[in-house]
């Protein structure tokens, strides 16, 4: 997700027209700046990455789930 905006250690967060409120403080030995990208997990950034490797994430994410949108075969 990249980040919006930051107060303390909670980040406004979005990433493809989703919003979040997101917890910085797994990250805060190296804080991210507003517009950095970040790894979330349940709440929490826990890395920050480049934007390549952001648009990568969402590529591989969207793959997945066009794949398990497609009908099984049964034999």
């Amino acid at each position: 997700m990249q980040i919006e905006a930051i107060e303390g250690y909670v980040a406004r967060c979005q990433a493809k027209g989703v919003y979040r409120d997101v917890s910085l403080f797994m990250l805060q030995d190296e804080m991210p700046a507003v517009g950095d990208y970040v790894m979330v997990h349940v709440g929490y950034a826990i890395q920050t990455m480049t934007e390549a490797e952001a648009r990568s994430a969402w590529e591989l994410f969207d793959e997945i789930l066009c794949e398990s949108d497609q009908p099984t075969e049964h034999a």
